[in-house]
């Protein structure tokens, strides 16, 4: 704990070297103005600091939910007698008390997961995510995640990231056009330190924000991660996310059967997340007994008590708090097929009620972990039937991530190589191409808007397609707009 927290404070202190003191910030950019007079000088210089500032900011991020769930979560689930089924409960709903709080009298922007809010920028806004977002991201994430919520740290990393860029742009002077590029460097820097998946943060950026092959903007994101990956690996490591002791392959091609099966029940599993967490969602919207800032502890509650649950039945977390032990135990084919069966129910419920009812938080995570226990539980399928060897358990649980992750997020290539370089393994080739685009074509032909365009159209906000993003006309630099006003569920 006393690591963590000493890693937490270094970082901090070189983020705030940079964001945080206004003369040595204005400085540095009368500095940059001065060297750098021409506008594409002074974009790649940006895009360089940009992606070294967003893999610290990263990194501070990371460090500060592990801190705050050894504080809150950890301590809860190990609380002496059975008074841990009353703190498990609880403290996820404080959790959701404080984030609700603070997104309606701090920073209203800072709700949702964070992906929907950076492609409004983008769209929308020349790319413009306040500080007040990322800084109000940064405080009320951290610290409902560490209270117990069930949701996922990379998309608000991508919230937070963009932030840091787009203050890095507006400071440099840049032109609307070129701010709006920034907005793609901080989406995949943030994804880059997230996942520790450089590659992967390419192409989401292109399939979810870009859309097409902008040259100066590509090579702008390219450098971004992996600077922010080189940052990441610095601080934390060079190791993947997940420590799976062997390289799985395709060793029986009987396997592909229940590969292709495994496309589609994470299909099936995909749209039955994204359909409830709407629907509950929209059930929050409209429920006005209670005030808006109480609604993410009501979630928290009901997360709590589905955690509480998973740990008398299971003797294992994962619904609320680090949910990557638990998975790492899929991906070793040492859980129990029902337990696993289980735990991709638990997540799912626990997941749409800490989401929908409002808070700060990604279902990134969510998707891998309901994911991995799918993957797992048809793996059982597989030995059992085929009898095949137990290692197919483990094999079946890492495309079932990245199929479940193709059918919620809707990027194929996206959730093939976020696998990859997740798990450090590149022998699933096939079955990953097999399972994912049947889970994304599935999942596409039975809802027709990917989750990240419901979401904001549930709020009114409908994005440009086709079309050049939504700017004012001219060129020059915009003036800052004043924050704005965001449904606290959003």
């Amino acid at each position: 704990m006393l690591g963590i927290a000493v890693g937490v404070g270094e970082v901090t202190q070189r983020l705030e070297y940079w964001v945080g003191f206004g003369g040595l910030y204005s400085r540095f950019l009368a500095w940059l103005m001065r060297r750098m007079p021409g506008e594409r000088q002074r974009l790649l210089a940006v895009t360089i600091i940009a992606g070294g500032l967003c893999g610290l900011a990263a990194v501070a991020f990371h460090l500060s939910i592990a801190w705050a769930e050894s504080l809150m979560i950890d301590r809860a689930n190990s609380a002496p007698g059975h008074s841990w089924i009353f703190w498990t409960i609880l403290t996820p709903a404080l959790g959701g008390l404080f984030a609700g709080l603070g997104l309606t009298y701090f920073a209203p922007a800072a709700a949702g997961s964070g992906i929907p809010q950076v492609k409004m920028a983008y769209a929308m806004r020349s790319g413009l995510v306040t500080a007040r977002e990322a800084i109000g991201k940064f405080i009320l994430c951290a610290t409902q995640i560490g209270a117990g919520a069930s949701l996922g740290l990379e998309g608000p990393t991508v919230q937070i990231c963009a932030g840091v860029s787009s203050l890095l742009a507006r400071a440099a002077r840049l032109s609307p056009t070129n701010c709006r590029r920034m907005a793609s460097v901080g989406m995949a820097a943030g994804i880059a330190a997230a996942f520790n998946a450089p590659i992967a943060a390419i192409t989401f950026t292109l399939e979810e924000l870009i859309g097409d092959l902008d040259q100066t903007m590509l090579s702008g994101v390219i450098v971004a991660a992996a600077l922010a990956a080189v940052v990441e690996h610095t601080i934390l490591g060079n190791s993947p996310v997940f420590h799976v002791q062997r390289t799985y392959t395709l060793i029986n091609a009987s396997s592909l059967v229940w590969y292709a099966l495994l496309g589609l029940l994470a299909a099936t599993v995909s749209v039955a997340f994204t359909d409830s967490l709407l629907w509950l969602r929209a059930q929050f919207k409209r429920f006005e007994a209670l005030p808006r800032w109480v609604h993410p502890a009501i979630g928290g509650l009901a997360t709590g008590t589905l955690a509480a649950l998973a740990l008398y039945l299971f003797h294992l977390n994962g619904i609320a708090g680090d949910p990557y032990k638990t998975l790492t135990l899929a991906l070793t084919g040492t859980m129990p097929v029902v337990f696993m069966a289980a735990f991709c129910v638990l997540k799912l419920a626990s997941t749409v009620c800490s989401y929908s009812s409002g808070g700060a938080g990604g279902i990134f995570a969510p998707a891998l972990f309901m994911g991995a226990m799918l993957g797992g539980s048809v793996g059982y399928l597989d030995v059992t039937v085929f009898h095949h060897s137990t290692d197919a358990i483990g094999a079946f649980a890492v495309v079932g991530m990245g199929a479940v992750f193709a059918g919620i997020v809707r990027a194929p290539m996206t959730s093939i190589l976020i696998v990859f370089e997740m798990t450090g393994g590149y022998g699933l080739v096939l079955p990953l191409m097999i399972a994912n685009m049947t889970a994304f074509a599935l999942a596409r032909h039975w809802r027709h808007v990917p989750i990240y365009e419901a979401l904001l159209a549930q709020d009114g906000i409908v994005l440009p397609h086709g079309t050049r993003p939504l700017d004012p006309p001219g060129d020059a630099q915009l003036p800052a707009p004043e924050e704005p006003e965001y449904d606290a569920t959003a």
